[in-house]
């Protein structure tokens, strides 16, 4: 007679349970860590929707808000939490400030009368209700003028995309593709200027700038970029090398030269890297503070946000709301670009094959 076995029920659940409690604790510690990420960035917006007055006030709540007030008479009066004899706590309008008593007023119940309180009213906490300012934002624009910012900053970043994404994709197809003396030589030190400090090469370019005459233009930052970049070409090379060779021997029987194959057979593959190289770039100028600091500093007109916007920080440092509403503007182009192409993001640094 043959036996028969089952499966404990109880070890089944058991399993599952400890896979239920491993996913939960795995959320909870990812989202306490994104959270301790984001509070600078709570705290920017936060700040940004806030009054001078409210950065001032002691005892302020974290989000923006108005202390609460009364009219009361034609007068307008601050409203405090005082604590009542049994217990309770009320929200009073003061009339009169002592330090031993002072003397409150139910703005709800004015039938009520004048209510006297025994303590020190500096003691008490404010009543504070909700108020964003947005205005800030406003002034902050007009103030910077961003128009020009935008305008300057896209200009730079755009005319670099397009040198970057070229060159990048001519010499990592080069160095893919195309045979020629010390190639994996010359490829090597190509990368290894990854790993120089850009202050060796400042005072160099820059002399050299000074001395053609490009200095207080924007040719220093975008011209430069139309011959490559070692990460960029690194990223792209590898990535064309993922791509099967017999494409390019199958348009060469067909009669296609390197151009053809180079814009026929490799570029429709390379979009997602093309497209995350472009990305890097954007994100890189928009960002880049040291080089138009030094080539533009002279020339506001032509400033980027990244240099405009310390100057107006040294211009408004009393007034923490405006300066974090200016630098939320700022960011607000490369947070919107990272949503929405996230996913390019992430693929586009990943090398992997290419199915066939």
């Amino acid at each position: 007679m043959a036996a028969t076995t089952t499966q404990p029920t109880k070890t089944i659940h058991t399993g599952r349970v400890g896979e239920i409690l491993r996913r939960i604790l795995l959320t909870s510690i990812t989202a306490f860590v994104a959270f301790l990420f984001l509070l600078p960035f709570f705290n920017m917006v936060f700040t940004s929707l806030k009054t001078t007055d409210q950065m001032s006030e002691a005892g302020a709540p974290v989000w923006p808000a108005m202390p609460g007030t009364a009219e009361v008479d034609g007068k307008t009066l601050d409203v405090f939490e005082v604590p009542m004899p049994d217990g309770s706590v009320q929200s009073l309008a003061i009339v009169k400030k002592g330090r031993q008593e002072s003397t409150f007023i139910d703005p709800e119940n004015l039938e009520v009368g004048e209510i006297v309180w025994q303590g020190a009213w500096r003691t008490l906490d404010r009543t504070w209700t909700p108020s964003p300012t947005w205005s800030n934002f406003y002034e902050a624009w007009v103030k910077i003028d961003f128009p020009l910012l935008f305008r300057n900053t896209l200009g730079i970043a755009l005319i670099g995309l397009i040198g970057t994404v070229i060159s990048s994709t001519l010499v990592g197809y080069g160095f893919a593709r195309f045979r020629f003396p010390l190639r994996n030589f010359w490829f090597t030190v190509l990368v290894s200027t990854i790993f120089l400090p850009a202050a060796v090469t400042i005072v160099p370019t820059y002399a050299f700038f000074v001395r053609i005459g490009w200095v207080a233009t924007w040719l220093p930052l975008t011209v430069p970029h139309f011959f490559a970049n070692a990460y960029n070409v690194f990223l792209m090379r590898q990535y064309i090398m993922t791509i099967p060779r017999e494409m390019d021997e199958a348009a060469q029987i067909d009669g296609a030269g390197p151009i053809r194959i180079l814009w026929s057979m490799i570029i429709p593959q390379c979009k997602s890297v093309m497209l995350a190289v472009a990305l890097f770039h954007l994100v890189f100028a928009w960002n880049d503070y040291f080089g138009p600091l030094l080539y533009l500093s002279t020339v506001p007109a032509l400033q980027p946000i990244s240099v405009a916007l310390p100057r107006f920080n040294n211009i408004y440092g009393a007034n923490p709301p405006l300066i974090q509403a200016a630098a939320l503007m700022a960011m607000a182009l490369p947070v919107l670009i990272f949503f929405l192409a996230q996913r390019v993001f992430i693929q586009g640094v990943v090398v992997t094959g290419v199915e066939k």
